[in-house]
């Protein structure tokens, strides 16, 4: 992926710098995550979330460097909130940008999980949606072989409420073997962008040939680089009156 500078030089471009994600912390506690979102209100960066087992920490170790995510073995294990920072690399070296925020979210939709679990999920993504800054991008992973599930669409639900900069990414593209799997999955994207109102774009991808994964780091990129670009107009002083 080379992404335009829109902050400088057309010669210029940037990408994730790979393992610079650097793990801040944990949180599982509703209350405590209320408190550091709300001494956050500004930040910029991109969260993942996806149904358990669609492959989230591969992409993420993907995108950002191997061992970025742990990778469970046990879908649904894993509901903590773990926040990272993580810096832009320009032309392949570092870049004096200001560091930007990562999210992993834990998966939803995992039959196996306890009520108390399962209520203590959306205590967090209550938090998560009421208190995010607008200048996070959420990146919501499916499951190619198995699109648009009952925990997506319920996940949607809950979305659609809340005005977010949002791509879905469907993951595991590797694993359909004929032109047909993918010509369903294709015929697909129509009906759910209808559906998917809040979507501003889908990608197909694969965390281990790395297909699609150009597109989705360039996505993630641009919005950064976008925020920033905000961010900057809106500490324009307005000449007094």
């Amino acid at each position: 992926m080379r992404l335009i500078n829109k902050l400088g030089s057309k010669s210029m471009s940037y990408l994730i710098k790979p393992h610079s994600a650097e793990f801040k912390m944990g949180i599982s506690n509703p209350v405590q995550f209320d408190e550091w979102l709300k001494a956050n209100p500004d930040i910029i960066g991109v969260s993942f979330v996806g149904r358990s087992n669609v492959g989230k920490s591969s992409i993420i170790n993907a995108l950002f460097g191997s061992k970025t995510a742990r990778v469970s073995k046990t879908p649904g294990r894993t509901r903590e909130i773990n926040i990272f920072e993580f810096e832009l690399g320009l032309n392949g070296k570092k870049c004096d940008l200001q560091k930007f925020c990562m999210i992993d979210l834990p998966g939803y939709g995992h039959a196996e999980v306890s009520k108390d679990m399962s209520k203590n999920w959306d205590q967090l993504m209550g938090s998560f949606f009421a208190y995010l800054s607008p200048g996070m991008m959420l990146v919501n992973l499916q499951d190619a072989r198995h699109p648009n599930q009952d925990a997506d669409k319920g996940f949607h639900q809950f979305l659609k409420n809340y005005t977010r900069n949002a791509i879905l990414v469907f993951n595991k593209i590797d694993k359909l073997k004929t032109q047909k799997e993918r010509a369903v999955l294709e015929k697909l994207k129509p009906s759910l962008s209808k559906e998917y109102k809040w979507i501003r774009q889908m990608y197909f991808a694969s965390a281990e040939t790395k297909k699609g994964l150009a597109q989705v780091e360039e996505a993630i990129v641009a919005h950064l680089l976008e925020e920033l670009e905000i961010r900057k107009s809106d500490r324009v002083e307005l000449p007094d009156e």
